[in-house]
């Protein structure tokens, strides 16, 4: 039994010792391989950065030539538009002469107009003159027919006027104290229709308003008529 057991153990630490050797030389082919994974990603970097770098550097030498050109264009094209520019200014500086002259002309021209104008409005001035006094002398005496022709037609007018209210006034029965428009209405029905005829009625009237007598107030209707017609 003692045998069995220091021979188990045995094979036991063979095993240990056989695993943990198996365990190192893996550790090391694990750190061979992190060292390896290292060394490919320096160089793969340093590749990468060669082209970039290389990249930067041409633009940089793409940018200046491209600076250098605009710069020299548009010195180009400032000496060529300060020579257009001179040479314009030269020919506005003919054209202001010519423009003097021509403006000088004109002027003349137009005070002599001015002056053949000046004489003309001073002759229509004066046929003017004329004229407004015919005119003014004519218009005054038709104004003056016209306020006499208003003033006639007026008077008639007012006249007229005056009449018509009065027949109006005098065909409305109410007026008469006493009586309302039932009655007046009544009295219109039997051939009395103005007031006329109630202040003094002929006899066949005073028949026609002996219909009314038993109304209240109907023995004053004369009197008070005739005070309307006074």
């Amino acid at each position: 039994m003692a045998k069995t057991g220091k021979k188990d153990k045995s094979n036991v630490d063979k095993i240990v010792k056989k695993v943990n050797k198996e365990f190192e030389k893996t550790s090391a082919q694990v750190e061979g391989l992190i060292d390896d994974a290292f060394k490919q990603f320096d160089s793969l970097q340093h590749q990468v950065q060669e082209p970039v770098r290389k990249l930067i550097k041409d633009m940089e030498e793409l940018r200046e030539r491209e600076v250098k050109r605009f710069h020299d264009e548009f010195e180009r094209r400032m000496a060529e538009f300060q020579k257009m520019q001179h040479s314009l200014l030269d020919r506005l500086g003919i054209a202001q002469r010519e423009a003097k002259r021509g403006q000088k002309a004109v002027d003349e021209s137009l005070t002599k107009t001015a002056k053949k104008a000046e004489k003309t409005a001073a002759k229509s001035t004066t046929k003017a003159k004329t004229a407004t006094k015919k005119a003014a002398a004519s218009t005054k005496a038709t104004a003056g027919k016209a306020a006499a022709d208003t003033k006639t037609t007026a008077r008639k007018t007012r006249a007229s006027a005056k009449a018509v209210v009065k027949n109006q006034d005098m065909s409305d029965l109410t007026r008469i104290k006493g009586v309302g428009p039932v009655t007046a209405t009544k009295m219109k029905a039997v051939g009395i229709t103005s007031i006329n005829q109630v202040a003094n009625p002929t006899e066949a009237e005073q028949e026609k308003l002996k219909q009314f007598s038993s109304m209240r107030g109907s023995e004053n209707w004369s009197a008070e008529a005739k005070k309307l017609i006074e």
